[in-house]
């Protein structure tokens, strides 16, 4: 009998232990950043971080590159460059998570006004001014 307690009570701390260790894993945050990742939740609602940056989103449908994975043929949209107002590169986006991708990267960004600089599918490289709003999502789809 105290060997079954004694058992139970070293498999007892060994559970506690593992699980406090995962537990201190679980947030990740990067340096110089105001973003952190908490593995199980959601984040919703604004992006401000208390400090009073709005943000929105963008959505941009550039031509497409094919890509052939064995017989399936994927479309991945091609990459694209952000530029800020006064012109300076914001972001380089490269608008699909792989080769078999097909959707466009949604892009968050601060709100104000920037120039898309992306290839179309119609008239080669072209460059469109954008306007992004707090929490509203603008679509950019070069080809319509």
């Amino acid at each position: 009998m105290k060997s079954l307690l004694k058992s139970t009570y070293s498999k007892t701390n060994l559970l506690i232990v593992l699980l406090a260790l995962s537990c201190g894993s679980l947030m990740i945050a990067q340096a110089g950043g105001n973003d952190s990742l908490f593995i199980g939740m959601v984040r919703s609602g604004t992006l401000d971080h208390g400090i009073g940056l709005a943000e929105g989103y963008l959505l941009v449908y550039s031509a497409t590159d094919e890509f052939d994975d064995g017989g399936l043929v994927f479309n991945a949209h091609s990459s694209y460059l952000i530029y800020t107002g006064d012109g300076k590169l914001f972001k380089s986006v490269e608008n699909h998570m792989s080769r078999s991708d097909e959707i466009p990267e949604l892009v968050v960004l601060p709100v104000g006004s920037y120039t898309v600089e992306a290839r179309s599918a119609n008239e080669g490289y072209v460059r469109v001014q954008v306007v992004i709003r707090a929490d509203l999502r603008t679509i950019v789809d070069l080809d319509k």
